[in-house]
């Protein structure tokens, strides 16, 4: 059986990030756009050129002179910057799917060296002749597929689609996507523009490209060379006519723009045909604290599940405290936006709940299903069965959870706990699931909501078993009864209790004898009326 990962602290996001709604009037826009499709093209030629350069020299000073004397010396670095961080991204995007394909070859080699209908050791073979040689095929084509990859990675030929390689597809899929031709070429142009300046700590208000003044409230920003003519400030600038809020946040953005080194960013939703002003900053570091001084209040445990979050309040004796809730979270089939906000108000609950039981910390199983969606059409199951599993598991939003969760519980200054996801749902199922529904017999518990609390007591640093005693009627019994040492401890089983079916495992409690007067030595000191020394003289 393989051992439980020890409990870890995830890292709080480095940098933060918020944004708010640019009301433009129609000369505002049209100075914008120029701005955006001037620079979006040479970012383009940029970063084409940084594809073509491969695995050598990136060339940025020269590509950085290059573009000075087509916009300015602050537009070039942010335009030479960003193609680098596109084409590193591209890079590692070559090597996860290289051990993908290792992985999904490693379980079809596994599969196919067993025989037909039969297993080798603990692996099952095909069930028949037809899909063990249905396999051989699929083995060939991964193995052509990673030979590709080899070369790619090799050579260093990236390729980066500028505006998103999902849509660009979908220019040939217009009538799946409910768009015109017209409604996509606008979608095309505002995710290819670029309008994006980094930070400046020695400047004023942490930005020379695009200045936002915090008490004034008003925005400019560097024209490129060729766009001089738009400016409306001396020096080649352009102030909007719109005032500038943060109202989230808006504090901190004040504080950091005061001292620190500020990045924005000027997007256009063309569906809505609203520009927004996205500022992001670097945190300060975090001093490390241990796992065990975080759950020291106890911890909300939560469960992570296809269409719903299953939470519960565990104490730092490793009971729960109340019964455990259930938060909705149906995302299948719904626009990015909206499944967006039903994981933002899913996380919220979580996080109110967590102040309302004065927590310091949330403790979440630590999935990627990395593996799972790589071998998952030969170890999850085959047919309708397989394939209906298989799309649940994609489904489930755990990697967005995840960095959303740690994001909004870092901004109430709680910490994320994660542990191993083994067998939480069968140990929660045989240990806590019947205790918990006799406790609370009003609701329906199921084994998710029992999970939930081997996932915070695995935070805790204790085991999985229910400790007798724990959660039965008499409170006096079972308070603190969880993670009580002493002769109910075996050393030989990690700390839970042996089992009375084995010999010399059963445990026999005996009460305190009665007390017997007629014997010298013995005590009953609710029956004496004066001190034993009084006594024995008499």
């Amino acid at each position: 059986m393989r051992s439980i990962t020890p409990p870890f602290l995830v890292a709080p996001p480095s940098g933060a990030r918020i944004r708010t709604r640019l009301w433009v009037d129609a000369g505002d826009e049209r100075v914008l756009r120029a701005v955006g499709e001037y620079l979006g093209r040479l970012a383009g030629t940029d970063l084409a050129t940084r594809c073509r350069l491969g695995r050598g020299a990136d060339l940025r000073a020269d590509r950085k002179r290059a573009l000075t004397a087509a916009s300015s010396s602050r537009w070039a670095g942010a335009l030479t910057r960003t193609s680098n961080d596109q084409w590193q991204r591209g890079l590692r995007n070559l090597h996860d799917a290289r051990a993908s394909l290792r992985r999904a070859i490693g379980v079809i080699d596994q599969r196919l060296a067993a025989p037909v209908g039969g297993r080798r050791g603990r692996v099952l073979g095909y069930a028949s002749g037809a899909e063990h040689w249905q396999k051989q095929r699929r083995r060939q084509v991964l193995a052509a597929r990673l030979v590709r990859l080899e070369a790619c990675i090799q050579e260093g030929r990236v390729s980066v689609v500028r505006g998103g390689r999902r849509l660009l597809r979908t220019r040939q899929h217009l009538e799946d996507a409910r768009l015109t031709e017209q409604q996509w070429r606008q979608r095309w142009d505002a995710e290819r523009w670029f309008i994006c300046a980094d930070g400046e700590a020695d400047k004023a208000w942490g930005n020379e490209t695009i200045r936002v003044h915090p008490d004034a409230g008003w925005l400019e920003l560097k024209l490129p060379a060729p766009l001089a003519h738009l400016a409306n400030q001396p020096h080649g600038r352009y102030r909007l006519s719109c005032p500038v809020r943060f109202a989230h946040r808006g504090d901190e953005w004040a504080a950091q723009a005061a001292g620190g080194a500020v990045r924005y960013d000027i997007t256009l939703d063309p569906n809505k045909r609203r520009w927004y002003l996205h500022a992001s900053w670097t945190r300060p570091p975090v001093q490390p604290s241990t796992v065990q001084a975080t759950v020291a209040g106890g911890v909300v445990a939560v469960d992570l599940n296809a269409g719903h979050l299953d939470c519960c309040v565990v104490d730092r004796h490793g009971n729960p405290t109340g019964p455990p809730t259930t938060i909705p979270l149906e995302l299948d089939g719904l626009a990015a936006s909206i499944r967006d906000g039903r994981l933002r108000a899913a996380i919220t609950g979580i996080v109110d709940l967590a102040g309302a039981a004065g927590c310091g910390a949330i403790a979440v199983e630590a999935l990627d299903f990395a593996d799972a969606r790589a071998a998952g059409r030969e170890t999850l199951g085959r047919g309708r069965r397989g394939r209906r599993f298989r799309r649940t598991v994609a489904g489930i939003p755990t990697r967005r959870f995840r960095d959303r969760l740690v994001q909004m519980a870092a901004n109430r200054g709680l910490a994320v706990v994660a542990v191993d996801a083994r067998w939480t749902s069968v140990w929660g199922g045989r240990y806590w699931q019947a205790p918990l529904q006799a406790r609370y017999p009003k609701r329906k518990l199921t084994r998710h909501h029992a999970a939930s609390v081997v996932v915070g007591r695995r935070a805790l640093g204790l085991g999985a078993r229910r400790r007798p005693g724990t959660l039965d009627a008499d409170q006096r019994i079972s308070v603190a009864s969880n993670c009580r040492p002493g002769r109910f401890t075996s050393p030989a089983r990690g700390g839970h209790d042996p089992p009375a079916t084995r010999p010399g495992g059963s445990i026999k409690l005996r009460k305190t004898g009665n007390g017997n007067r007629d014997r010298r030595g013995a005590q009953v000191a609710q029956d004496r009326s004066a001190s034993p020394v009084s006594v024995d003289r008499h």
